[in-house]
């Protein structure tokens, strides 16, 4: 199902008490709520997504999986469409007796971002073409957190931060932690590289011993 989302430009509270204001009926479904959240629902996973790898070594495997689900949100955040889900899980009625509580502390909550960030910086935040770039950033966040090297000191923590910044800072429509998000970015492709160069180099060494 193709629905465009509309640009970010409100902060992720409004949109969560907007959405439960317009819940009407005893369930709903997933479809209707990933509809009503749109991106910011599946930036404020992102940003989740991110938190066991907030330590300096991560849980071997976990990388991967998260960071292919980040890819997969990314990748409908930059096509401007719904992630594909089965139809039976998009389709499946929730109850909105025991939800619709469960949506107001999670906006409560979120409204206590607003104290540490602030709309600033716009043009790194506002318009189409942003956010389908900032969609590609965050998915190649995802891609370098997929990297198994878990074992590895900041080889998760480094992406992770990247995508957590340009998550909340896209929410928040905050520049300044989006320039942020990409300067982590770019730190975790210098960091592999030069793991990848110091790798390369003790191969070279340990081939150039037996050989000799």
């Amino acid at each position: 199902m193709a629905v465009e989302f509309g640009d970010t430009e409100r902060n992720l509270s409004d949109t969560l008490n907007d959405m439960i204001a317009s819940i009407r009926g005893n369930t709903i479904t997933l479809r209707e709520l990933m509809i009503g959240i749109g991106e910011h629902g599946f930036l404020l996973l992102c940003a989740l997504l991110t938190l066991p790898f907030l330590i300096p070594v991560s849980i071997p495997g976990v990388s991967t999986v998260f960071g292919a689900a980040i890819i997969l949100i990314s990748l409908a955040i930059t096509l401007n469409r719904l992630p594909w889900l089965p139809q039976r899980i998009l389709d499946r009625q929730i109850e909105t007796e025991k939800l619709v509580p469960t949506l107001k502390k999670g906006a409560a909550l979120v409204s206590k971002l607003d104290r540490f960030v602030r709309p600033r910086l716009h043009f790194l935040t506002q318009g189409a073409f942003m956010s389908r770039f900032n969609g590609l950033m965050i998915m190649a966040g995802g891609v370098l957190l997929m990297f198994p090297l878990g074992l590895i000191p900041l080889s998760n923590t480094l992406p992770g931060i990247a995508i957590l910044l340009l998550s909340l800072g896209i929410i928040q429509r905050d520049g300044l932690m989006v320039a942020a998000g990409y300067l982590f970015l770019v730190a975790t492709t210098v960091y592999f590289t030069v793991l990848a160069y110091l790798a390369l180099a003790a191969g070279q060494g340990l081939s150039s011993f037996f050989v000799s």
